[in-house]
């Protein structure tokens, strides 16, 4: 049998919450190769300055994509996305899938027409995000919501040393609005992060909502981008680096190696 070389992806977030993309896309695509790059040194991206921030993922991304020379990079992060998309596209000539909140599919989805994006302080205070609400909330109230420490609790969730059921109420209750007859029933996870703490989300809601999820529709313009490949040799096995050195926990590797959390 010729050997048949897979599509190289390079998956990018500031820690592990680009996992939950990986995820979707591994599905999708199981004999692509994937490098998952963590920027664990740089991580919270939240509480950065935008312009030394711009420079830190073009830096870190660039120095990725030259050791590595993937076919197409998704950037797994909502900040990253938002902040530096533009920049990669006119620097680097390989194909970039970002992560924007889900704004248009939640408000369309809605039927109370009552929406919130829960994001980090960084992407709710965006211009870009209040731009998506603008051209797509198509009549919906939509409440942004940020959050100074969900992304290190998903962490710490993943890593096996979860926070407590009212660290994490305290954080969502901004998302539950109950006012002129119509309750939030759509949260936009506009993190990567945040679907980590999904089960968590919904066992302390005051109502049920639908969790917003973008990695699949992520998943699905990766597949578009990438295109139809012959069928390779078998799936290869996915690297993780984290940019402070370390080297991923057991569980990490599991997950890189498609078990699910």
């Amino acid at each position: 049998m010729t050997d048949v070389k897979p599509a190289t992806i390079l998956v990018f977030d500031s820690g592990v919450g680009g996992l939950t993309v990986f995820r979707e896309i591994k599905v999708a695509l199981p004999d692509a190769a994937y490098v998952y790059v963590a920027d664990d040194a740089g991580f919270p991206y939240g509480d950065k300055l935008e312009a030394a921030l711009i420079e830190r993922i073009l830096a870190v991304i660039g120095a990725a994509i030259a050791q590595h020379a993937p076919d197409l990079v998704v950037i797994a992060c909502n900040t990253a996305s938002t902040l530096a998309l533009a920049h990669l596209r006119a620097k680097f000539s390989v194909p970039f899938v970002g992560t924007v909140p889900a704004i248009k599919p939640a408000c369309a989805q809605s039927n109370a027409r009552r929406v919130a994006v829960l994001g980090t302080r960084a992407t709710v205070s965006l211009e870009y995000t209040r731009a998506l609400i603008r051209e797509f909330s198509a009549g919906c109230d939509v409440g942004l919501v940020g959050s100074s420490h969900l992304a290190t609790y998903a962490e710490a969730e993943l890593a096996g040393t979860p926070v407590a059921d009212d660290a994490i109420k305290a954080e969502i209750a901004p998302c539950f609005i109950d006012a002129e007859g119509r309750r939030t029933d759509t949260v936009v996870l506009a993190c990567t992060h945040y679907p980590l703490l999904t089960a968590r989300f919904r066992s302390v809601a005051p109502w049920p909502v639908e969790w917003l999820d973008p990695a699949p529709a992520i998943a699905r313009r990766v597949v578009d981008l990438i295109g139809p490949r012959p069928q390779s040799n078998g799936p290869v096995p996915a690297r993780m680096i984290f940019t402070s050195g370390r080297a991923p926990k057991p569980a990490l590797a599991r997950t890189l190696a498609g078990f699910d959390f």
